[in-house]
Order: structure tokens, then sequence, then C-alpha cells
């Protein structure tokens, strides 16, 4: 296994600066996700740990010695790639064998851990098919024990789970976790997904544009999220955001006051739809849309501050369309970001409107 070390790592394609400088450590064993839209960055980071791509400026550590400039071939690392990129003429047991053939690998040891990879992620009564003949689902399996069974230091997803179905997601998910629990693998996982990275990951590196926004738990990017950017991309539904003046312990949005602490100028509230209750006092509105999603209820309510999502808990719909309702919340929950930095206000909360 190993620990990982970014030191001011950059890249660059000609004049486009993809990464301007990257400072992260990944500790031995841990899984993370690197967690963001598409383009900023985050497979290209991967590719550089996988020594696809060559860095352009920093140094890369594995358990403190700097790689920059060992070759793909030389790493011990294990990637897995959206495509699976399983080699169509060969068989199961051929594909999973390959890296230990480029390595040489005494032939009754390559056998012995190619059945056990194979064992490890539930193929081995498929080891004489061809990837054609197999599921989406068991190709990736395969992939995982193709790059399991060199043994990495470090084992790498890039975006392992989005040409599966959603049944198929949320079971690999769940598998894919528990092996890494098992084995003990450093392991980042490349996603767009925020419940991917939220349900497997033990932290979260969300980036923007080449730079990292916030590392830190699942809990920690949910709960206290560093920027607007954060707040917004972690969280399902979205979270709802209105913009505000606060003076005088006030916050004024689209002419509705709301009682607030800590805040004062341009301001944006954060207020999470599962965070929001239909209460006796409150923010009034008009319910306009009601949207079943299986064990939860989502309302989209018209307000003199916007529409807002509120979600409540349960099957069946207590609300009707059209029924006036008035939307409360606990303050303790509210988020409060600066509307020119987009970065959270620490201490800073709204109270709903008397």
């Amino acid at each position: 296994m190993a620990r990982i070390e970014f030191r001011n790592i950059a890249k660059r394609f000609g004049d486009v600066e993809v990464i301007p400088g990257m400072d992260l450590d990944i500790a031995d064993g841990e899984f993370v996700a690197l967690l963001g839209p598409s383009g900023c960055g985050k497979s290209t980071s991967l590719l550089i740990l996988a020594g696809i791509y060559l860095p352009s400026g920093g140094d890369l550590l594995f358990d403190g010695h700097v790689v920059n400039d060992v070759e793909a071939k030389d790493r011990n690392v294990g990637i897995v790639f959206q495509s699976y990129a399983l080699y169509p003429h060969m068989t199961v047991r051929d594909n999973i064998m390959f890296p230990l053939r480029f390595k040489k690998t005494p032939r009754d040891e390559a056998i012995r851990r190619v059945n056990d990879a194979a064992a490890l992620v539930q193929v081995g009564e498929l080891l004489d098919r061809k990837p054609s003949e197999l599921s989406g689902g068991q190709q990736q399996r395969v992939a995982l024990a193709r790059a399991l069974v060199k043994q990495p230091q470090l084992l790498l997803l890039d975006e392992p789970l989005s040409n599966l179905d959603a049944t198929l997601r949320l079971s690999m998910r769940t598998e894919i976790k528990s092996l890494q629990d098992e084995l003990g693998v450093t392991t980042i996982l490349v996603t767009h997904d925020q419940i991917e990275a939220t349900t497997m990951a033990d932290r979260i590196i969300c980036m923007r544009a080449g730079r990292i926004e916030q590392i830190g738990t699942p809990d920690d990017l949910y709960d206290r999220p560093s920027s607007l950017f954060v707040a917004g991309f972690i969280g399902s539904p979205p979270i709802n955001l209105v913009h505000g003046a606060a003076a005088n312990n006030t916050v004024d949005v689209a002419g509705v006051p709301f009682p607030a602490d800590g805040a004062n100028g341009s301001i944006t509230v954060g207020l999470r739809p599962e965070h929001l209750v239909f209460a006796e006092a409150g923010l009034p509105g008009r319910i306009a849309q009601i949207e079943p999603m299986g064990r939860e209820v989502l309302y989209v309510v018209s307000t003199d501050i916007g529409y807002v999502r509120v979600l409540e808990q349960g099957s069946v719909a207590g609300h009707a369309a059209g029924e006036k309702v008035q939307i409360g919340f606990d303050p303790a929950k509210s988020l409060v970001f600066d509307a020119t930095t987009e970065k959270l206000i620490d201490g800073a909360h709204v109270r709903p409107p008397a």
C-alpha cells in the first residue's frame, strides 16, 4: 500500500494550464474520491498518478519517494477505466493475467493470483469466456480483477460505474467499498457523481477548474461546505440558494425580512430541501408542484423569494398542489455565504420570517 503526496503538482498542455498547482496528502490505505464537473482536472490528476501523464511542475511521491520519472509500467498501480478496456480477443483468464505476463511473473504464481483475483470479485466461473459474452457488471468485475491481480500499492478507479444501470451501480458501490476495506489498498476514485463519492469514500476532494475547493469527509462537505460551489455540488435534491442584503441583524431577500446573526452586506443563503418543514409560522407560499420520490416527497413551493424546494419523508404526499403553506427550518442548519467571495461565513445563520 502507499501514502500519496502531491507537492505543488502542475499540468499544462501547451498554453493551457489544467492544474495550476496541487498540494494533497492521501494516507496509506485511505479511500478518497476526486469529485467535480467535467474539465475540473480530476482525470488528469489520476493519469498523473498512473504515470500516463508526467507533471509539468512539482513532485509526486509514493511513500516518500519522488516518482515523477518512473514510467507507468514500473509503477505498482492498478487502474480501472470507464470503458473497462478489456481485450476482446482474449478470455477473461487471459485479460486478468495480462499484467502478470507483462511483468514476467512465473506461470504457477500467475495462475494462482489470477484464480485468487477472480474469486475475490466473483468471476471464477467466467474465466473461459470472452468479454463479448459478459454483461456490463461482469466486465466491470473482470477489469477490477485485472487491476488487483498485480497486488498494487495504489488502485485508481476512473468513473468505473458510469456505464452500469442504476440498480447495478448501487450493488457495485457496496462491493467495491467492501473489497477496499478487506484489502486495505490505497484507492482513488474519480467521479462526477456525488452519490458515488459520498457513499464510497473516506474523504472527498472537491475540485473546480484544476483547484481543490474543499477536502473533507462526506459529512464535512454536506454540513459545512466551504463555498457556494461545494454547497451546490453536494446534496440531492440541490440546495435552495437565495440572495439578499444583510444589515442590523436582518437579511432582506426580495423584500422578505429574515432575522439573522453574524452577517452583513451582500450574502447568499443556502437552505437544503431536507432541512425545511411545513410549520405553523415561517415563509408563506403555495405548493406549485409535487414530485413523489419513493420514500420521500419533493414539494416545489412558490414564495415571494422564488421557488423553494421542500423534501418531506414519507411515500404519500401529505399536502396538495395549490395548498397554502408556511416553511420553517432550524437556524443552525442554514448556511450563509459572502456573495462576493462565495465563501461560507462561519457562525452566520438566518431564522425563518416571523
